[in-house]
């Protein structure tokens, strides 16, 4: 007999799911409170082991009965599991108002929200033409008719990408700063050409008109170039600020990267301590069995 019972004490270990309905009723309360407490947030070990040793001051009082910070969050686990179950029954079934599992109610007023469907997203913002229209990138001067071909130098420097609405203030102020400077350049020469051709004869009067055509063509490249020096430039800052982003976004996935690599070193070593103490308290009941 000595033999047969020596066996069967050994095939019945202390097992998680050999919870009693008032062991399990104690720890849903326990567990609903800190639960509450953390703004219905996750509980950490502590909290674990907090719920753990309210449930043994009640119910573990003897080996079998007495439950770990581990045991007591697999069983919670298993009892959400259940719920989530119990719920879609319920959800299926339009004449059922609810279910006859104990902890049903109890877990539906802790968990039950986080299982309703999520909102339909709003609509997307609609943009007017008016809104297009003020954000839109600053147009290129018009020339005279024989350059009107150089226009796109003033155009195509603009990046594809549009920037912030700051930027295209400062573009705008710079623009019309540049326009405005050789603009005051092409008038002053234009008056000291008046006034040379008032000293001259008619003659020189009409060999100065055409050197104040000149001068007013000299003036439209000098635009032309101001514009295209900008427009470099431009290009240049934006070309950096990209390179910037670039690196930052590199920082930031190699930061995440490692913060990846240590929970899973912490979360490994965890795991093998929670082995080591499991193999212990194995040999330890081996022990004292034999």
């Amino acid at each position: 007999m000595s033999d047969s019972a020596t066996p069967s004490s050994r095939s019945v270990p202390v097992r998680e799911d050999c919870w009693t309905e008032e062991a399990s009723s104690t720890l849903v309360e326990a567990w609903a409170r800190r639960f509450l407490d953390l703004n219905r947030g996750n509980l950490r070990l502590k909290d674990w082991q907090h719920v753990a040793d309210l449930v043994n001051a009640r119910h573990g009082h003897t080996k079998k009965t007495y439950r770990t910070d581990v045991q007591c969050k697999n069983r919670i686990d298993t009892i959400k599991k259940k719920y989530k179950v119990e719920k879609a029954r319920v959800s299926a079934s339009p004449g059922m108002l609810g279910s006859s599992w104990p902890f049903y109610e109890r877990l539906d007023e802790l968990i039950g929200s986080s299982l309703k469907k999520p909102p339909a997203p709003p609509p997307a913002a609609t943009v007017t033409v008016s809104d297009s229209l003020s954000h839109s990138p600053p147009m290129a001067l018009p020339l005279p008719f024989p350059y009107r071909k150089s226009a796109p130098l003033a155009t195509a420097v603009l990046p594809k990408k549009r920037a912030s609405p700051m930027d295209d203030s400062y573009f705008r102020r710079n623009y019309s700063a540049v326009a405005a400077a050789a603009a005051a350049a092409a008038t002053a020469d234009d008056d000291e050409d008046d006034e040379e051709v008032g000293e001259e004869d008619g003659d020189d009067d009409l060999v100065e008109g055409f050197r104040g055509d000149e001068d007013s063509e000299d003036g439209i490249r000098k635009l032309a170039r101001a514009i295209r020096k900008f427009g470099d430039v431009y290009e240049k800052v934006e070309a950096e600020k990209q390179t910037q982003m670039i690196e930052m976004e590199k920082q930031r996935m190699q930061l995440a990267k490692d913060l990846e690599v240590q929970r899973m070193q912490m979360f490994v070593n965890m795991q093998l301590q929670l082995k080591k103490i499991k193999i212990a308290k194995g040999n330890k009941s081996n022990g004292e069995s034999i």
